[in-house]
């Protein structure tokens, strides 16, 4: 192993702690400025693929970062991406403790199961629509596991796109005459409005957020499997996520999504 394949293994290793001691770590981009997204992107997988090796299972994949709103949050121009894993996704109703978190916040977004694989350098529009076999609304709670908020695009990547929990609501077949770019979502606390955003403002249409995670993951070698779970990324910019609350979304086609925080 050299220096790096060490920095990275070992920044795995602190990642990974920091989430099971809740104790928050140096964000990555303090000690080493310019941290290449490669290597950030190395450091997602070596932890992931410590969890892997610890009997954790692939159920999909999000993209992040692919609206506008959260762009000009993180301060970035492009996507990312991270993967999900059996023991972070909740049926919607669940209960979720804040306090096995750390500085949660919460997302709504659009999602899909896929029905068939996607791959390759050129997936389009049409070609990701015809993968999926079903969508849904789905609540994304990220989380840092560095000290604040303050990061870069790379110390997200590195810690896993930031994910670390999904809420699902219940999946419908994808009717072709659906419009998910002119569909709206709604988020309430409490039964109070708190956030909207249309299906456009992820990349212009989330399907074109999953064509761009298949053409991406392709150049790591990798593709959207079927019976994976995709999410497209938020359609607004993220919110605290508060303890005792009840966190709703809903929009005109998609059955609601809802999580229960607790203490």
């Amino acid at each position: 192993m050299d220096e790096l394949d060490d920095w990275i293994a070992g920044r795995a290793s602190a990642l990974l702690a920091a989430e099971h001691e809740r104790i928050p770590i140096e964000a990555l981009t303090a000690a080493r400025p310019g941290l290449p997204m490669e290597v950030a992107y190395r450091v997602q997988s070596a932890a992931i693929g410590r969890r892997l090796a610890a009997g954790a299972r692939v159920v999909g994949h999000k993209a992040g970062v692919t609206s506008k709103a959260m762009q000009e949050q993180m301060g970035v121009e492009e996507p990312d991406f991270g993967v999900l894993l059996d023991d972070m996704v909740l049926p919607t109703g669940s209960a979720l403790p804040r306090s096995v978190l750390m500085q949660p916040r919460l997302e709504a977004e659009i999602a899909f199961r896929l029905g068939c694989d996607l791959a390759g350098p050129d997936v389009g529009l049409e070609e990701a629509r015809s993968a999926v076999k079903e969508v849904l609304l789905a609540l994304e709670v990220i989380d840092t596991r560095f000290t604040s908020w303050r990061i870069t695009v790379e110390d997200s990547v590195a810690d896993n796109a930031s994910c670390a929990r999904v809420v699902t609501g219940p999946m419908v077949p994808l009717d072709a005459g659906l419009d998910l770019a002119a569909e709206s979502l709604v988020v309430s606390v409490d039964g109070i409005a708190v956030a909207s955003g249309e299906g456009s403002a992820v990349l212009g249409n989330p399907l074109l957020a999953l064509a761009w995670l298949a053409r991406r993951l392709h150049r790591f070698g990798d593709g959207l499997r079927a019976g994976q779970l995709v999410l497209a990324g938020a359609v607004h910019a993220s919110l605290p996520l508060e303890a005792r609350t009840t966190v709703r979304a809903r929009s005109r086609h998609l059955p609601p999504v809802e999580l229960h925080v607790l203490r």
